[in-house]
């Protein structure tokens, strides 16, 4: 192992969330006025804190969203995830690799720590991540793509941020991770190559992560 910490994003690169949650946010501007199509979702959204969205909303169209937005969001998109939610193909052995050779890993999330929780205990990946091994875009004061997240992560965690190794799969993901002076590998499951400009590597299938991190 080439590094001493690996930093995974959480949506779409842990669990399966991002169709769903991408979807559903689509949905929700529409019906507030905003009309958005799924894949508008995923080319503005995807991998950004909550607050991008009601910068982006409020300057495209001067009108603030409501405050209760981000509740009703959630609840809409925590009650899929209990039908829904999947992890990634694999990275439960890709974790279980990782326990069985000592190598140290943790989340960075640029969702709130109970869309984490709620993810994490409906695929059962709560085994794997203890509160101290998640960090989200709450715990700083800037998302991505500012690389405080990475920063504070691999600062609580202990490691110099040139010895950590980020698994991302969004535009805004992949710029924080380079910002912060890490090497990036783009998850290419949902987004392509050239989207991710500044990963060290590509990869669609996560059985791959273990060869390319070796």
């Amino acid at each position: 192992m080439r590094y001493d910490l690996v930093i995974f994003d959480n949506d779409g690169v842990l669990v399966d969330s991002e169709s769903i949650s991408n979807r559903l946010l689509a949905a929700f501007l529409t019906e507030l006025g905003h009309p958005t199509s799924y894949e508008e979702s995923i080319r503005d959204y995807m991998g950004s804190a909550m607050h991008r969205v009601h910068e982006l909303v409020l300057e495209r169209t001067g009108r603030p969203l409501p405050e209760d937005f981000d509740d009703v969001f959630h609840s809409r998109v925590f009650a899929a995830f209990e039908r829904e939610l999947k992890p990634v193909p694999a990275v439960v052995e890709v974790l279980e690799k990782f326990v069985a050779d000592d190598v140290p890993f943790c989340v960075a999330s640029s969702g709130s720590h109970e869309r984490i929780r709620v993810g994490h205990r409906t695929t059962g990946l709560d085994r794997w991540f203890g509160p101290g091994l998640v960090f989200s875009a709450q715990d700083v004061g800037r998302g991505k793509p500012e690389p405080d997240l990475f920063l504070y992560a691999a600062a609580r965690m202990g490691v110099a941020p040139e010895r950590c190794v980020v698994v991302e799969d969004s535009p805004a993901g992949v710029r924080a991770g380079v910002s912060a002076g890490m090497d990036v590998y783009g998850f290419t499951a949902m987004t392509p190559a050239d989207k991710l400009v500044g990963a060290k590597g590509y990869f669609s299938d996560m059985e791959e992560l273990l060869d390319l991190l070796s």
